[in-house]
This record gives structure tokens, C-alpha cells and sequence, in this order.
């Protein structure tokens, strides 16, 4: 690799990485803010707050990097354009094609991790996310435990919270256990927490009374008590047994299904259009640097030629990018939505090859260029006109 490789090479690499850092922080700030909640009306910490909704970065970088790489190799374009490099490494008889192997080789390392991603990361972190959500959201006294409102939880048994604090810290705890037919426990306590080990889930009551009618007896019994372990055990939904969905599976899982498999015997058209999809992704970064650059790889003589070369490459990618996701989602039901995917990929690849090689300049039309030209003059006469200074 040569200086004016390793040059554009780094130049598109960190551009790259300021991009899809820029896009994904602030995709990923709005997603978060959606599970707020967490920290709000399920008591959770920060920490678990920021692991959950960064579980799904993998997600976000999985479809941005393409864009971020097209946003990279534009703005590469456009620098070395606008400091005449272009110009003066065409004058020096590098071709176009020989011009795009530094971008080539960038676009390489964006398809491995956009592949790494697609076939392990991003279905890791999903069933990360569904795992940790299933532990934090299927708890009851996460979600059916409301804050002035009496739950019944069974049959025959009923609590009731005044407040939830920060930090998990339950605040005016009432329990009407009714449960046991020879006996009825009433338990009002200050506060309490809720704890969980390997012996299962407790509401930990501090500071309270217990009343306990027994059937036969006139005078209930009364306990007072400093700590109490009320166990919620069978309250708590901690199973293992976690249903992934399509997007949660590995690529090699999508591959080569199991027959048993429930989800996969209810959707195989969805399994695979999600495999179809995931084969196709490391191609998008291909796509949109070749079509990128066969705008935009050749000297421009004026401005209005770079940008409407700009605004051609936005709207190509912007097109094909459109299109891949009405084929992704019309595979699940169609079989000709496959191919038609890899054939629209490698047409754009192809067609942007043949562009770059045979050094074609693509240029605005004639008549356009006359439209924005007497354009610019009529808003030219117009502001002198408003500047001109009023006669007294």
C-alpha cells in the first residue's frame, strides 16, 4: 500500500468512525430513553439501566455502518476535491479504478465487521436483551406491585404498596394472606426490600406488626417484629426456559434449523428471509461505496456538478437501501424476493465498476444546469435590488 493509500485509507477509516459513533450515540440516546422506566417505576440502578439499552448497539451498528461508510467515502471524496488532489492525482495518471483501491480496501474492513456483526454480535446482545428483560420485567413486584394500589396475587392473597423509593425500597407495606384455610396473617411493616438467591425470592418486611387469626380462637396473635422474610417465590417468573426469536438466532442456527424447532416450523419463509438478510448486509458496504465513489471519484469543473453528483449518490443509496428492505421483508413470503436481493446488489456493484473503470463523468444535464444558472442570476438581481438604497 503506497503513501496516497495509507493517506485516503485512514481518512475514510476515521471518518468512518466518527460517523457511526456520531449516528449510533444518538439513535441509541432515543431508543434509551424509552426504558427509563427501569430506573423509575421498577426501581432499578443506573448500571442496569445502561446495560440493557446498550445491548442493542450491536443492532444499531448492524445497519448504520453501511451509511456511515457512505457518509465517509463522500466526505473523503469532497476533501480531497476541494483541495485539488483529485485533480492533481489524475494529472499524474492514476485511473479512477486505481483511485478506488484505498476505498476498496476500507470497504473490506466494514463488510467483515458488518458480517461479524450480523452472524454472532448483534442476535448475542438481542438474547442478552430478552434474557435480562425477562428477569427484570416478568418479576411481580416489579410490575404488578403499583404504588397505591392493592394487587391480588392469588386467590386468596393481597398486598398493597404505599411507595416505591429509589433503590428498590418499598415504603407502607400491607399483606392480607388468606392462603392457609386454618389461619388468616395480616402484616403491615414501615419498609422493605426485596432480596433474591439461590433459595429463591423474598420481600425482606423491617419494622412492622403481624396478626394472625386462627380458626377456632377469638384473639388474633399479635407480633411485632424488627425483620420479617415474607418468601414471593412462586411470585417471581425467573425461568430459563427463554423462547428466541428469529432475530436472536446465530447465522450458523438460521443455516441449519432444527426440524423440532417451533418457531421455525410455524415461520420457515421468515427464517429464511432473516438468513437471506444477513448474507446480504456485508454487501451494502460494497454497494455504497462503489456507487459513492462512481459519483464522485472523477474531477468536477464547477460546484453545481459535485453537488448534484451529491445529491445522485444520496438518492442511489437511499434507493437501493429502500429497496433491500421491501425484498427483505417480501422474502418471508415470496421465493423470487431472494435472488431478486443479490441480483439488485450485484448490479449496483457492477454497474458502478464499470462507471469507475471506464473513467465516465457524470454529469448534470445540459438544461439543468442552465435552469439553476438563471436561477442563482434572478436571486443575485433580487438581492441587489433589496440592498439598493431608498432615494429621499
Amino acid at each position: 500500500m503506497g503513501s496516497i493509500d495509507r493517506y485516503i485509507f485512514r481518512t475514510t477509516l476515521a471518518s468512518f468512525a466518527l460517523v457511526l459513533v456520531s449516528l449510533t450515540g444518538v439513535i441509541w440516546i432515543t431508543q434509551a430513553l424509552r426504558g427509563i422506566d427501569l430506573m423509575t417505576s421498577q426501581g432499578q440502578t443506573i448500571l442496569t439501566f445502561l446495560g440493557v439499552t446498550s445491548l442493542a448497539i450491536p443492532v444499531l451498528l448492524f445497519i448504520i455502518a453501511p451509511i456511515a461508510l457512505m457518509i465517509a467515502v463522500s466526505h473523503t471524496l469532497t476533501k480531497l476535491a476541494t483541495d485539488s488532489e483529485i485533480i492533481v492525482i489524475n494529472a499524474a495518471g492514476m485511473s479512477p479504478l486505481r483511485l478506488f483501491r484505498p476505498f476498496l480496501y476500507a470497504t473490506v474492513v466494514v463488510a467483515l465487521l458488518v458480517a461479524f456483526i450480523g452472524s454472532y454480535l448483534a442476535p448475542d446482545g438481542m438474547r442478552r436483551l430478552k434474557r435480562w428483560d425477562a428477569e427484570i420485567t416478568a418479576d411481580v413486584m416489579s410490575n404488578i406491585l403499583q404504588p397505591g394500589r392493592f394487587a391480588q396475587l392469588d386467590q386468596n392473597l393481597t398486598m398493597r404498596i404505599r411507595e416505591r423509593q429509589p433503590g428498590g425500597l418499598l415504603v407502607g407495606i400491607f399483606v392480607d394472606d388468606r392462603r392457609d384455610p386454618k389461619e388468616r396473617v395480616s402484616i403491615v411493616a414501615d419498609h422493605g426490600t426485596v432480596m433474591k438467591n439461590g433459595d429463591g425470592s423474598f420481600l425482606i418486611l423491617e419494622d412492622g406488626n403481624l396478626e394472625r387469626f386462627e380458626l377456632g380462637k377469638t384473639d388474633p396473635a399479635m407480633v411485632a417484629f424488627g425483620r420479617y422474610a415474607f418468601d414471593m417465590s412462586k411470585f417471581s417468573n425467573r425461568s430459563k426456559d427463554v423462547t428466541y426469536g428469529i432475530r436472536e438466532r446465530y447465522l450458523w442456527e438460521l443455516v441449519s434449523p432444527p426440524a423440532d424447532d417451533p418457531v421455525y416450523v410455524q415461520m420457515p419463509g421468515a427464517f429464511s428471509a432473516e438468513l437471506h438478510d444477513r448474507l446480504t448486509a456485508p454487501l451494502y458496504p460494497f454497494a455504497f461505496a462503489a456507487l459513492t465513489f462512481a459519483f464522485l471519484g472523477t474531477p468536477r469543473t464547477t460546484r453545481q456538478s459535485r453537488n448534484f453528483s451529491i445529491g445522485c449518490s444520496i438518492a442511489a443509496v437511499f434507493g437501493l437501501r429502500m429497496a433491500g428492505f421491501a425484498a427483505s421483508v417480501m422474502a418471508a413470503k415470496s421465493s423470487f424476493a431472494a435472488p431478486f436481493q443479490y441480483l439488485m446488489l450485484f448490479t449496483a456493484i457492477g454497474a458502478s465498476v464499470w462507471i469507475i473503470a471506464g473513467g465516465i463523468v457524470i454529469e448534470p444535464p445540459a438544461g439543468l444546469m442552465e435552469a439553476i444558472n438563471r436561477s442563482n442570476a434572478r436571486l443575485l438581481r433580487w438581492s441587489r435590488l433589496g440592498r439598493r438604497p431608498v432615494a429621499t
